[in-house]
């Protein structure tokens, strides 16, 4: 009697070991469940809403957005150059105001510590951005310069044209946006901005310009890797050409943040920035 009561105490400890076992188990699935989910609920939002910080001048921040557009607008007539902050680096004077005459395309090659990145510039597109580029290329402004800022989630772009690397330096001047309305802006109507962000695709290979709003470009620049959906308000003026190779390994180095926006891990260096004509 005795050992069938002692076999029926044992079977009830089993079966309360085993049903604590099930429960413990059941709980580190949900935990793993929950975290798989808030990840990928992380992921969704960097997608939809990716903003870079990215300053030119004057302490003035400058911002890479996929929200709402600005008005394309296209440079006609004489350039316009304003002062405006001071220069990360001594620029001597302005660049021309005849930007317009520089209607051919320019190649740039970018020497950097990870190897050549080629641009072509589109004057007949963008003078008046053209020539502000090459005057500063030709001041050696670029030279020895870091690439601040990586972006892998969402829009995918390396942003240089920073002397001081922090992300606020500029040239100590400003001009207007320009080739705006190249890109496919017919999906951005004034219905459409005002219900939903207006958004147009920057093709790999893009070289585009980063600004702190409308008229404020200075010397910062950005390289797409890989399509990236943005506002149309940054001014398309070139094309890389060669160098696709080395962007597409610095992005797989991955960015300092977790967030996919911060320095480049591999840290890139623009070494020479030189005009070719």
């Amino acid at each position: 009697m005795a050992s069938t009561k002692r076999e029926r105490e044992l079977a009830r400890l089993r079966a309360q070991r085993q049903a604590a076992r099930r429960a413990a188990a059941a709980a580190e699935r949900r935990k793993r469940r929950n975290a798989i989910l808030a990840g990928l609920s992380a992921l969704a939002v960097a997608a939809v809403i990716v903003v870079i910080a990215i300053t030119t001048g004057g302490g003035k921040d400058d911002t890479l957005t996929t929200g709402a557009s600005g008005t394309p607008t296209s440079a006609s007539g004489a350039c316009s150059y304003s002062a405006s902050g001071t220069a990360s680096k001594q620029v001597t004077g302005l660049p021309s105001t005849d930007g317009p005459a520089k209607k051919a395309d320019t190649k740039v090659v970018l020497t950097t510590n990870r190897g050549e990145i080629d641009l072509t510039l589109h004057g007949a597109k963008a003078p008046c951005t053209t020539n502000s580029f090459t005057f500063l290329a030709a001041q050696k402004y670029f030279d020895g310069t870091s690439c601040h800022r990586l972006t892998t989630a969402g829009i995918y772009v390396l942003q240089c044209g920073d002397p001081s690397a922090t992300g606020s330096g500029g040239p100590g001047y400003q001009f207007a946006d320009e080739n705006l309305n190249a890109l496919n802006t017919s999906t951005c109507t004034p219905e459409k901005s005002a219900t939903a962000p207006c958004q147009v695709v920057y093709p790999r290979g893009t070289v585009a310009m980063a600004n702190a709003g409308p008229g404020t470009n200075g010397s910062q620049f950005f390289l797409v890797y890989k399509d990236s959906p943005l506002a149309p308000n940054y001014t398309p003026f070139g094309t890389i050409t060669k160098g696709l190779d080395l962007l597409d390994a610095v992005a797989k180095g991955g960015a300092s943040s977790t967030t996919g926006d911060g320095k480049p891990k591999l840290a890139v260096t623009i070494t020479t920035a030189k005009v070719q004509g």
